[in-house]
């Protein structure tokens, strides 16, 4: 059967790399699960393939939408499977290759058919949530959905904020359409998972952030300052310089916190990653000269019927 390789791992542990070598190997394209990579004018705060780089392999879901642009682990699911169909017709492999855990989720199980949301109901609540703080959304969420509500991080704005958009949109308990579907794929699904011994994975965390600072961060986030209030720049590496642009804090503090913070959603990327067994690790601290042969043959072993 045709297969689709999942190659996932915690921002910073080198995926990119790994990622084009195999699928320049197995002569596939690449897609990227990556929610913010999606987006354009935000390359390097993003770490996206460079020019370079797609120029090396075919690459699908980077840089089409506009900062100002909706989207959703539901619309990549839409968007991302029946892609993969089409590559399959003509290819034994795709692979695809991000840390975004709901995207690669929506790919490999499926998620709930949530409504898309209406720009001018989104809009009212952003404004009600400028007006009255996060405590305004959590008193309506608490009243709309009370079983989201005690599960769902209420120190999370984004999530928090969406619970009540889809409440209000559906006319129902957000927790209601969370039915945790485990949908059937006409291809076959190998996943595996980079790693680094957590001390090594930190500091490659904290060259990075310097080096994208080196690389024209600021000056990339500088032209985004303007709209600073969009859902796709609430975002590790923008908001961080955000808040020194508007004199909030020092420069020095504010690449700290992109440091503190990245490494801080490894952690959340691992934990979530972690519960998942069908994911072959590969501790990329180790000895990997025959990972990219390991990997080759995980995806090629076809297990017998």
């Amino acid at each position: 059967m045709n297969t689709l390789l999942v190659l996932l791992g915690p921002t910073g542990v080198g995926k990119t790399e790994w990622s084009l070598q195999i699928a320049e190997r197995l002569k596939s394209s690449i897609l990227s699960a990556d929610s913010r990579q999606i987006y354009k004018q935000m390359s390097i705060g993003t770490a996206a393939a460079t020019e370079g780089q797609l120029k090396r392999v075919p690459h699908h879901f980077v840089g089409m939408l506009e900062p100002e642009d909706y989207y959703s682990a539901s619309q990549f699911e839409d968007d991302a499977v029946p892609l993969i169909e089409n590559l399959l017709k003509t290819h034994l492999y795709v692979v695809m290759t991000g840390g975004s855990m709901m995207y690669i989720d929506a790919v490999c199980k499926g998620i709930d058919e949530i409504p898309t949301i209406d720009e001018k109901l989104r809009k009212e609540i952003y404004e009600l949530y400028k007006k009255e703080g996060l405590d305004a959304i959590r008193a309506r969420l608490k009243i709309l959905d009370p079983v989201f509500y005690n599960e769902v991080d209420l120190k999370n704005p984004k999530r928090v904020i969406h619970a009540l958009e889809v409440c209000l949109m559906a006319g129902k308990p957000y927790s209601s359409l969370r039915t945790n579907p485990n949908k059937e794929r006409s291809f076959r699904i190998v996943k595996v998972g980079f790693t680094r011994d957590r001390n090594e994975l930190y500091n490659r965390i904290n060259q990075r952030v310097d080096q994208m600072i080196e690389d024209g961060l600021m000056e990339e986030a500088r032209k985004l300052y303007p709209k600073r209030h969009l859902n796709s720049l609430n975002t590790v590496g923008y908001k961080e310089l955000f808040e020194y642009f508007a004199g909030n804090c020092t420069l020095d503090f504010a690449i700290d916190k992109i440091k503190q913070h990245s490494r801080n959603y490894a952690r959340k990327q691992l934990t979530w990653f972690n519960r998942d067994k069908e994911i072959h690790w590969i501790n990329l601290s180790e000895n990997n000269s025959d990972a990219i042969t390991e990997i080759i043959n995980l995806t090629t072993h076809i297990a017998p019927k």
